[in-house]
């Protein structure tokens, strides 16, 4: 059975507020949780970005979920620091934390006012990152002349497991080029089309380890609301790359954005009122082969639908 977690996403809820929903949604049944980690939020609409690697200690502290992080070293974060705070958390709570890596996006990485690179830079740039990141986790010294330089990094403080390195994709081309390096694979909900193309790309090139799904939806108690909120708030989020890749503040994606329609929104995020829906498109993504996939509800009233996804969702999952 696939396990069901929550996503924790930063752009949109004030940190105090999601440390309150993922308490809650363990208490409702959930049994995992991941997080975003951003700089900046997709709009001005969301209004947040809270640190995720601060937030981290402080959730994994406060239940007894796993959780997970979706970040990009290399530009914003030196792998050294990176593996650092994975070092941290995993020595702090074994078994319990995991990573998945990616290469990244201008809205998040342009701050340090390094020129943004190429795809195929970043692509390596990471394949480096990777390879410095596990020889930090192994309790090396490290010391690297490359896309990104190291010199003489040694952690010193170490898990007695080094944490999964979980491969980021949204394309298949990605997932192959991830499966070289991944100890799983993290992707973005979609057609199961696509989706079964990712999973036999990733498998296929010897992609080894779990697959997790992030899944992006809207519920609310009726329909009208639940359409309405997606749109208000995930409309910023529907392009595919380069797009969502390369423009850089908030005012450039609710420019781009201005014309979305509702119907546009709902071919990204899962939009209904009816939980028995949910639960259905959920079931679907299990059969996939996905066996962690966690909800993002992108609605900010984390509240609510973790009460009611608790209630009548997961149980539902479950029977299934």
């Amino acid at each position: 059975m696939a396990v069901y977690g929550i996503h924790a996403s930063h752009e949109q809820v004030h940190p105090r507020a999601l440390l309150e929903a993922v308490v809650r949604a363990e208490q409702a049944g959930f049994a995992a949780a991941m997080s975003s980690d951003h700089f900046s939020p997709w709009s001005r609409r969301q209004g947040q970005s809270g640190f995720a690697w601060s937030w981290l200690g402080a959730a994994l502290q406060a239940t007894s979920l796993p959780f997970g992080v979706v970040t990009a070293p290399g530009q914003r974060y030196h792998p050294a620091i990176t593996g650092q705070a994975i070092g941290t958390l995993a020595a702090m709570y074994p078994g319990r934390f995991w990573v998945a890596l990616g290469t990244g996006e201008a809205s998040n990485e342009h701050i340090t006012g390094d020129r943004w690179p190429p795809k195929e830079v970043r692509n390596a740039r990471l394949r480096e990152c990777v390879d410095i990141l596990r020889a930090l986790l192994a309790g090396e010294e490290v010391s690297h002349d490359g896309l990104v330089t190291v010199d003489r990094a040694r952690l010193w403080t170490l898990p007695e497991q080094p944490p999964p390195l979980v491969g980021a994709a949204v394309s298949e081309e990605t997932a192959r080029r991830c499966a070289e390096w991944a100890d799983g694979l993290i992707t973005v909900g979609g057609p199961a089309g696509h989706l079964r193309k990712m999973v036999d790309a990733y498998r296929d090139a010897g992609g080894r380890g779990k697959l997790a799904l992030q899944v992006h939806l809207s519920w609310a108690r009726d329909e009208a609301t639940a359409a309405g909120i997606a749109h208000e708030q995930w409309r910023s989020n529907v392009f595919g790359p380069p797009v969502c890749w390369d423009l850089e503040l908030v005012e450039h994606f609710d420019i781009v954005s201005e014309h979305v329609t509702p119907e546009q929104v709902a071919k990204s995020v899962r939009v209904s009122s009816d939980l028995g829906r949910h639960a259905a498109w959920l079931a679907e993504y299990a059969e996939l082969g996905f066996e962690a996939i966690y909800l993002h509800n992108v609605n900010r009233r984390q509240r609510e639908f973790v009460e009611a996804f608790g209630a009548r969702v997961l149980p539902e999952l479950r029977r299934r």
